[in-house]
């Protein structure tokens, strides 16, 4: 499986594709379309190809499958929340090893949509180290704890930020810097 790794990425990013445009047309055909092209992405599913690419990855690595938590049992509690569902969990033992979540960002609203994924993955890696400092996880070593995120290259993720500027100056280090800089 690890000989074909770049191949099975490339399918996976292609089927994230291929998803977000089937959910978009089942929407449109249904008479219920989201605004804008939020219907390609309130569908769900569109990185489990991704998943199950990383499942396959570590079942090669030699974890047993039945430590490796991809569709269900994916609750873990939280430090601010009750619980919060991850998208790939390892857990052997009672032991938390590995927790994953898949986001991505598509076009063309990428300002707010960066500010609400940079909050949220603030907040997610916030939550979960305050859980695990606090002993949520029991006695165990630090888990690893992952985000992969998926950008769409386009000329709008490219482009330099303006900024209002009304009372203060924002940073040098992000004038004119682009969201895929940013990210």
């Amino acid at each position: 499986m690890l000989n074909n790794l770049d191949q099975r990425f490339q399918d996976a990013i292609e089927s994230f594709w291929r998803i977000r445009e089937n959910q978009l047309q089942h929407q449109i055909d249904s008479g219920r379309p989201d605004a804008g092209s939020r219907g390609a992405a309130t569908g769900g599913s569109q990185m489990t190809q991704l998943e199950d690419l990383l499942r396959d990855v570590l079942l090669e690595s030699g974890l047993d499958e039945s430590h490796i938590f991809t569709r269900t049992g994916l609750e873990l509690p939280g430090y601010f929340r009750p619980e919060k569902r991850w998208d790939l969990l390892v857990v052997v033992d009672k032991c938390l090893l590995l927790v994953v979540e898949f986001k991505s960002q598509v076009g063309p609203s990428f300002g707010n949509n960066f500010n609400n994924r940079v909050e949220e993955a603030i907040g997610s890696a916030e939550d979960i180290w305050k859980a695990f400092h606090d002993g949520r996880f029991g006695l165990q070593p630090a888990p690893f704890v992952g985000y992969f995120f998926l950008l769409e290259d386009c000329p709008r993720v490219h482009e330099g930020i303006a900024f209002g500027e009304p009372h203060f100056s924002v940073d040098p280090a992000l004038r004119g810097v682009s969201y895929a800089k940013r990210y």
